[in-house]
């Protein structure tokens, strides 16, 4: 007989005693998480934080319990997110280790990958990064030209990825690389399970304009993979990939169960700090100020019901997985009209670097478009949305039927 399932409001509970009795340290008042911060004390406080999560009992609460989860629904995610507001989180493990890379394992791995990995993530021992991108794909992820070739029991793999966030601190990292250059490019594709660090793979750190060095760049040098690193079947590679980006996209439209801390939220200013913002800079009965903050507080409410709807569409079997590409979608447009109405707001303010509520702000607004590239761009959501639940006619590809090898490449 199955047991009944906790509610939400107990669950909540269960939360605020354990933060009471010094579950996570509070973060200083007016503090808040800051993305634009990759320091590696903030990596290694991480680990910190979420192992302080798995001794509390409160780590993977949609996973499965038989791989360290509590098996509970995205409502008792949510009460854990509104009840730790205000306290230090482990947000690097939060995406991709356990909204998309983790999924991936529980939705395609074997039994064996699923209790080897999972409980060591969820218990903050490893960190997860994705070796996606490459420097000649853009956002072509099937057109992948790192290539894995079968020596015996071996896959010894060669090439280049990029743009894979915190590699660097990573002890595994999912890669799609090619291992049949025969067939069409969706079908000669494999995913391992790469270890980090590892004899011959060097990673390079790339400087941002902030100084922010968390992007890397990663070159395979004969590096020599067992065939238990192989996540899915050899040459089915594009099945799990199709998996990870739905799971992606879940994750940054603020959709997924798995998400473990507010992903993109935490980058944005709160309607609250907004209305603070405007008050400070002597705007407070400026009908433009107020006319955007309302603005940000309808757009928050329109997302946050997409979300819901979203989510309980694809829980419920209403929707197909493309849908997850309408809460990406809004997200990534979301995400930058906060930072704009957030630098019209703080106007001359917005200019200046000498504090770290300046520096945010500007950062923000230089970087406003980031959220509608990374986790796959908003025009491939579009294409998404358009022709798979639109059933719009998709563009064509001249690639499509012919072998890889073949594929004209370069600007012959």
């Amino acid at each position: 007989m199955t047991e009944p399932m906790e509610s939400v409001e107990s669950f909540r509970g269960q939360v605020r005693a354990w933060l009471e009795s010094g579950g996570l340290p509070k973060l200083p008042q007016g503090e808040r998480w800051d993305p634009n911060n990759s320091d590696d004390d903030r990596a290694s406080r991480g680990r910190e934080l979420q192992k302080m999560v798995w001794a509390g009992g409160f780590a993977g609460i949609c996973y499965p319990k038989e791989y360290g989860g509590l098996a509970l629904t995205i409502e008792h995610q949510h009460a854990y997110w509104e009840e730790t507001a205000g306290y230090e989180l482990p947000y690097i493990f939060s995406n991709p280790t356990h909204a998309i890379c983790g999924p991936c394992i529980l939705d395609c791995g074997t039994e064996e990958q699923k209790q080897r990995y999972i409980p060591k993530f969820l218990a903050g021992d490893e960190l997860w990064v994705q070796f996606m991108s490459e420097p000649s794909g853009g956002s072509d992820m099937a057109g992948a030209l790192t290539t894995a070739t079968r020596d015996g029991d071996v896959f010894v793999l060669n090439g280049s990825k990029t743009w894979s966030t915190n590699a660097y601190r990573a002890d595994f990292a999912l890669c799609l690389v090619r291992t049949d250059w025969s067939v069409p490019k969706h079908r000669g594709l494999t995913m391992f399970m790469v270890p980090i660090p590892h004899q011959g793979i060097e990673i390079h750190n790339i400087e941002m304009i902030d100084g922010n060095k968390e992007f890397c760049q990663e070159f395979f040098d004969d590096v020599v993979l067992t065939s238990d690193k192989v996540l899915g079947d050899v040459n089915d590679g594009w099945t799990i990939a199709n998996r990870l980006l739905f799971h992606e996209r879940m994750a940054v439209g603020q959709a997924s169960p798995y998400l473990s801390v507010p992903g993109a939220v935490a980058t944005t200013e709160p309607i609250g700090e907004l209305v603070h913002l405007a008050q400070r800079m002597g705007r407070g009965a400026d009908p433009l100020a107020r006319q955007l903050v309302a603005r940000a507080e309808m757009t928050d409410l329109v997302g946050e019901m997409l979300t819901a709807r979203v989510g309980q569409g694809l829980a419920t079997g209403y929707f197909q997985g493309p849908a997850g590409s309408i809460a990406r979608l809004y997200e990534g447009n979301a995400r930058a009209e906060r930072a704009t109405i957030t630098f019209e707001l703080a106007a001359e303010a917005g200019l200046w670097f000498g504090d770290a509520r300046g520096r945010r702000t500007a950062m923000d607004y230089l970087q406003r478009q980031a959220g509608s590239i990374g986790g796959g761009t908003t025009e491939m959501a579009r294409n998404i949305i358009s022709e798979r639940i639109m059933g719009m006619p998709r563009e064509r590809t001249p690639d499509k039927d012919i072998p890889f090898r073949d594929v004209e490449r370069g600007s012959r």
